[in-house]
Formats: C-alpha cells, structure tokens, sequence
C-alpha cells in the first residue's frame, strides 16, 4: 500500500507550491484519471503552513526533488513538485536553474528579461534557440521517487510582447508558431507548456498513489 491512499478514506496529495493557480492546474490534469478524486484531495503547501527548502540542487530535477521530499516528510503525504527555467542555446543552457534570479533578485520579472535581452542583442534570428524545460517529481513518504521532463521549444523575440503568462513567456515564441508565450491564450499554452507536459507525463504515477497502489514504470 503507497502512503498517502488508505483503504475507506480519501487520498490526499499535497503540491510544493503557494500558488493556488498551480493547484487548480493539477487537479485540472487528474480530472477524470482518479475515479472519485474529490475536489480537496490536492492541497497547496501553503494551505498545510510548510516553509520552503533551499533549492541547492545543480539540475532542475535535483530542485524538483528536494522540494518534493521536503514536503512529503513535513506532510506525510505524496507529495508534488517542479522547478522549470529558460534555456538559451547560445549561453549554454543558461540562465536555467537561475531563470528566477538571472538578474540578481528572485523573481523580478522585468530586470531578467532586460539583462538577458541585453545579453542577446547582437545575437541574429536564426541563433536565438531556446527552451523552457521542467522537471515535475513525485515523492511519497514510503520512499518511492519519480521525476518526469518537459521541453517547450522555441526562438527569443528581440523584444517583449503580450500580456498573459509570467516570467520569459513575453520572449519566447514557440517553434511553429509567431506569438510568443505571453501572446497565447491560457489554453493554448497548457496545451504545449514545459510544465504541462511534465505534469502529464507524472499523471499515471500519481493516480496509481492515489489508487493505492504502487505506479508501474515499465
């Protein structure tokens, strides 16, 4: 029997974020997967009071897990979660896991996009590559561990455009389409997003826990 799905009483699962829009999203992706997931079986960690982990990880996955078995020790329960970043072919893969705080401070969208702009700006069209990628892991309190990848491919636009989205979405613009990130509709980037297809690729693993059972990754 996984931790976390107990026979006669709802599984629980609890996801590494405080954004209430990631939960909605992953309960999204399980709807119709879990034969009676009730609405409350994915919690936030914000909604159990958990504190973050430092993320001294070297690899997206490395920070996916440490976020992952921090939480299903404090928890006890499954637990979820990503870390995800730009990767920029002509700098190597960066910023990657430094995506967030490429310019110095965590999350100031705006000083990242202008320092990596910057840093870009002679470079021509046609070698300005770059992917979002996302490393979503899974880790129960019984030990068991899996980790799934998810690309989005792409070209950087020379300046920011659109509204929707958050962080790098406003510059890279997807291969086979014109608009970046930012320019599409919420629906339309989940259907192609880095995290989504991570996500995706973690659902059957995640239903066997909340089934009760151990996943089967043959």
């Amino acid at each position: 029997m996984v931790a976390g799905a107990v026979p006669g009483t709802a599984a629980r699962l609890v996801l590494a974020t405080h954004n209430a829009h990631k939960v909605r999203e992953l309960r999204a992706i399980l709807d119709g997967r879990v034969p009676g997931l009730e609405p409350d079986a994915i919690v936030g960690a914000g909604q159990l009071g958990a504190t973050e982990p430092v993320e001294d990880g070297l690899t997206f996955a490395a920070n996916a897990l440490i976020k992952a078995r921090a939480l299903a020790a404090f928890s006890g329960l499954p637990a979820v979660a990503d870390d995800s970043g730009l990767c920029v072919d002509v700098l190597g893969g960066a910023p990657g896991i430094f995506s967030a705080r490429w310019a110095g401070t965590h999350g100031d969208d705006a000083a990242n996009l202008a320092l990596l702009l910057g840093q870009l700006a002679d470079v021509a069209p046609e070698h300005r590559g770059a992917r979002f990628t996302c490393a979503a892991a899974l880790v129960t309190p019984d030990g068991f561990e899996h980790v799934e990848v998810g690309h989005l491919v792409g070209r950087l636009a020379i300046a920011p455009r659109g509204t929707n989205g958050f962080g790098y979405d406003p510059v890279l613009v997807p291969d086979g389409d014109l608009r970046t990130c930012a320019e599409l509709t919420p629906r339309e980037k989940n259907a192609i997003s880095h995290r989504g297809q991570a996500f995706r690729a973690l659902a059957p693993a995640i239903v066997a826990v909340l089934s009760g059972r151990t996943p089967d990754l043959a």
